[in-house]
């Protein structure tokens, strides 16, 4: 059920201009709710969690983001909000800004709405490059639909009681830049955060972001501007505010590899896991597959060189054989250390690998060369890869296949080898084996249900269960014992 069935809209739309007037805006936003924040946690899809943010507070972050929330999931899955905004409210996780992606203003509005009282501001995705975000039609995919994205952000201007921020990538142009900002601006957009690479600058073809597009923006508008992109170590954090102009800087990636970054510090890696591992143990919940990922992010280049241990991380099934792995990696690493400096191992990396430093990925590579040599001759047949055989070696399977059957060395990769099942008579999905009704679960239940009946396959006791009720009060519920008869009475649940 959407929020504007919760909610009366006409107070809301009373509301709206006392809260335009009331709540701050613009460099005022900036300088009291954020406490003129510089150093900033980019949001990130399940990394900028809970945990990961009081970390990152801890040591220097003075602003973080929610991961970006989906606004119609959020609007309709109690279980969603609470997992991912609705938890004990922590002083120290603020100032917060809630990140959503949307494309559709009532929702985006009624989500935001949901999500205010928790929060500083709401903040509008419209820089995701992803695949997803292009099959769902939000983030960066929707830069070129002005008019949607001003009624949505003078939408949200007007309704909400915190300020309106948006994040977005750049045009190729630096004018059509301008004029974006300057459209958002108008708007009612408070504070602006600009990634300087545009929509297809992303994965292989990432590259460096331009400084020069954040530049002409901050010169353009009359909003506070937060720079995201090329900051490694502290000292692209100063360099990037003193040639852009800008009032903060924002970090993913950097931040993720380090997440003392803002202090200015490289610590050992086993120092930060430790510190996030505490964290994450105080302050649950926090799914298993965020916690891992953290932890590959911050052991990257020291699992290059302990492959074995990077299969260890990848199968551990919980938070302690995550911190078991953790402590494998610091003892290996420690001993190492032992070594003369001689005898490490070198990586190429400005640091040891045991260091928080950040992972610079490789420039793509040339069609026309092969291992770093430039090819002699084209080939003029691509061999496919066999197919894969379950009974065969492992190295007949993909990379992502071989994890699976190190994880579970009895799954089975075969079709023909795969279990068949009968199909719903109704739904098409697996039937249940005992079902009296040769139905699934869900169509037996409504089925069972609507006839009052009983189905010991899925135990489903409709029909008992009437009976039992129609003799204790045989005033209520079956006619003349019969249970085919009548519908039970009103005192029986509603089992959908």
């Amino acid at each position: 059920m959407l929020y504007s069935v919760e909610h009366d809209w006409s107070e809301q739309r009373q509301c709206s201009r006392l809260y335009s007037m009331a709540k701050p805006r613009g460099f005022e936003f900036w300088r009291g709710t954020l406490k003129a924040a510089r150093y900033v946690v980019a949001p990130m899809v399940e990394q900028s969690e809970l945990a990961w943010r009081l970390l990152s507070r801890r040591h220097g972050a003075e602003l973080c983001y929610t991961p970006m929330l989906h606004a119609q999931v959020f609007v309709r899955d109690a279980n969603y909000r609470r997992e991912n905004l609705y938890i004990e409210l922590n002083q120290e996780d603020r100032p917060l800004i809630a990140q959503f992606c949307a494309n559709d203003p009532e929702v985006f509005i009624q989500a935001a709405l949901l999500a205010q009282d928790y929060c500083d501001a709401i903040d509008l995705n419209l820089g995701c490059p992803q695949m997803i975000a292009k099959r769902g039609h939000y983030g960066v995919f929707l830069q070129d639909e002005w008019d949607l994205l001003e009624k949505m952000i003078k939408l949200a201007d007007e309704k909400l009681s915190v300020p309106i921020t948006c994040k977005i990538r750049v045009f190729p142009e630096i004018e059509k830049t301008v004029k974006y900002a300057k459209m958002l601006e108008k708007a009612g957009c408070q504070l602006l955060t600009v990634h300087g690479r545009t929509k297809d600058q992303k994965g292989a073809l990432t590259g460096i972001a331009s400084w020069k597009h954040i530049k002409a923006v901050r010169e353009a508008v009359n909003i506070p501007i937060f720079a995201n992109g090329n900051i490694q170590h502290l000292s692209d954090v100063q360099r990037c505010m003193e040639e852009t102009g800008v009032q903060g800087v924002m970090s993913a990636e950097g931040n993720l590899h380090n997440p003392a970054l803002f202090e200015g510090r490289s610590p050992p890696v086993w120092e930060m896991a430790e510190e996030y591992l505490e964290v994450v143990e105080k302050h649950p919940p926090c799914s298993l597959s965020c916690v891992r990922a953290h932890v590959f992010k911050l052991w990257h280049h020291t699992l290059q060189i302990h492959q074995d241990l990077r299969e260890e991380l990848a199968k551990a099934k919980n938070i302690a054989g995550i911190a078991e792995v953790n402590r494998q990696l610091k003892q290996r690493c420690q001993e190492e250390m032992a070594k003369d400096e001689s005898e490490w191992t070198w990586t190429g990396l400005p640091f040891p690998h045991w260091i928080c430093q950040p992972y610079v990925r490789p420039p793509p590579k040339d069609p026309n060369t092969e291992n770093g040599q430039r090819a002699t001759e084209t080939k003029a047949v691509s061999v496919k890869r066999t197919l894969e055989d379950s009974e065969g070696p492992n190295d007949s399977l993909s990379k992502n296949k071989q994890k699976k059957k190190a994880r579970n060395p009895h799954k089975n990769f075969c079709p023909e080898l795969k279990p068949k099942y009968i199909k719903c008579e109704q739904c098409g999905n697996p039937k249940g084996n005992k079902c009296v009704f040769s139905l699934c679960r869900g169509c037996c239940k409504r089925k069972a249900f609507k006839e009052v009946a009983d189905c010991p396959g899925h135990g489903l006791r409709f029909k008992t269960k009437a009976l039992k009720q129609s003799n204790s009060d045989p005033g209520d519920g079956l006619t003349n014992g019969n249970p085919n008869t009548q519908t039970v009475s009103t005192a029986a649940h509603d089992p959908l």
